[in-house]
């Protein structure tokens, strides 16, 4: 027998904002019973597990040890802008000049997720 990734949970100081931000990077709705001053929220995702916002009293003091790597359907550094614009702040830079690699954000409440190449960016070269 084996277990099953049910969601990915995030702990976080406002739950329902935190879940809307992430609604706008997944293009997914949040749950249609979530409303604003929810202490959990859940933003469904197409393909995979949901991502779970639960409100907890203690700010984020370190690093992640788990985050999320996001594949962009558009290009990474177009994504990256459209995330910056969503809120996202950016954290390190591991793109190289010849295309390979990745950039690292954090969303509204410092946590840490990276931003991939695309399919189309990596179109003729190694992942």
């Amino acid at each position: 027998m084996v277990s099953m990734v049910q969601n990915v949970a995030i702990d976080c100081a406002d739950a329902y904002e935190l879940a809307r931000f992430w609604s706008g990077v997944t293009g997914r709705p949040m749950h249609p019973d979530v409303k604003p001053g929810d202490r959990e929220t859940v933003v469904p995702l197409a393909q995979g597990p949901a991502l779970y916002f639960n409100q907890v009293p203690e700010p984020k003091t370190i690093k992640n040890r788990i985050h999320l790597c996001l594949r962009p359907e558009t290009s990474r550094d177009a994504e990256v802008d459209r995330l910056l614009g969503l809120g996202a702040t950016f954290v390190a830079d591991h793109r190289n000049p010849d295309g390979s690699g990745w950039a690292v954000l954090a969303d509204p409440e410092g946590n840490e997720f990276c931003v991939l190449r695309s399919d189309s960016d990596r179109a003729g070269r190694d992942s």
